[in-house]
């Protein structure tokens, strides 16, 4: 998203101010790194829109993305280093960007989805790598996806995040409740949502916001604020004991400066995983848009 908006200034400049324009561009891009835009068909009578490309008899990895915005505007600059030299998959998640579904919005219909499409391509073996709420994602295919070889979570804090800091986190930025901080109503709710979440939010024109909002904010309203209210639900019905000595190897990243899940919890949940945590310094919460290629080192030494 921090690309996206440094793009759309770009296209300000030289007189070209559409939402639309740039993400034109990053899909053309992305197109001549060699991906293709696929979809499946699922189960619940739904459809999962996603990214492929790369030589498909090496690693593979899927990145999964956070709220707002879709699978490419997180992973854009990820997408086109990764490529050379893995096979890579990027999904927009249910709900988010064209892919959508009947079943109920909840972790385990994202899960379900991404199931079905590592069934689809006959994966035999993937490396999961998600941030914030494509974290959530990852861990619980951790759990229930015997393909997954390896997972990766950035700013993402699975089971050990309790309702106690759901309202804390609430309080911290400014919002009555947690769906009111990821599911913005308005322009103004884009806003804030991108100003607590980069190290330092660029500058650009405030009736961008009503375009970005437009664009990836705007549909599936109430399925979103359902992802966020189901999320206690979710966390309450797992057993730890009957999937804790299962689990893949794992790996946590964290900023320092995290205002959306502190760094405290990803002390907390790196115990939990027994997994190696590293802390970025004077880093914020959206990782991939502002530390890509750093982001992409770690990706690729982890995979190794």
């Amino acid at each position: 998203m921090r690309l996206l908006i440094t793009s759309i200034v770009i296209w300000l400049i030289s007189g070209c101010s559409t939402v639309s324009m740039v993400d034109s561009y990053q899909q053309k891009q992305l197109i001549n790194a060699g991906f293709e835009r696929n979809q499946l068909t699922l189960e619940q009578d739904g459809e999962l829109h996603y990214w492929q490309g790369g030589n498909e008899q090496a690693p593979v990895i899927i990145l999964l993305h956070g709220f707002g915005g879709t699978g490419m505007t997180s992973w854009y600059e990820t997408m086109q280093d990764l490529v050379v030299d893995y096979h890579i998959i990027v999904p927009d998640l249910l709900w988010f960007g064209d892919s959508y579904s009947h079943a109920p919005a909840t972790i385990e219909s994202e899960t379900s989805a991404i199931q079905q499409l590592i069934s689809e391509l006959r994966l035999k073996q993937v490396n999961l790598v998600g941030i914030s709420f494509g974290g959530f994602v990852t861990f619980d295919l951790m759990i229930k996806a015997p393909e997954v070889k390896k997972a990766m979570m950035l700013a993402s804090p699975g089971i050990v995040f309790s309702d106690a800091d759901m309202d804390a986190m609430s309080e911290r930025l400014g919002r009555t409740t947690p769906e009111a901080v990821f599911v913005p109503q308005d322009k103004e709710g884009v806003r804030h949502l991108l100003e607590h979440t980069f190290v330092a939010h660029p500058w650009y024109p405030s009736f961008i916001d009503e375009q970005i909002y437009q664009t990836y904010f705007a549909n599936y309203l109430e399925e979103k604020r359902s992802l966020i209210t189901t999320l206690p639900a979710y966390r309450n019905q797992l057993e730890p004991a009957e999937f804790r000595d299962n689990l893949p190897p794992s790996l946590l990243i964290w900023g320092e400066n995290d205002q959306v899940f502190p760094l405290e919890k990803g002390h907390e949940f790196s115990v939990f995983l027994d997994a190696p945590l590293i802390i970025i310094p004077d880093a914020s919460h959206g990782l991939t848009n502002d530390f890509p290629e750093l982001i992409n080192q770690m990706i690729r030494d982890f995979i190794k």
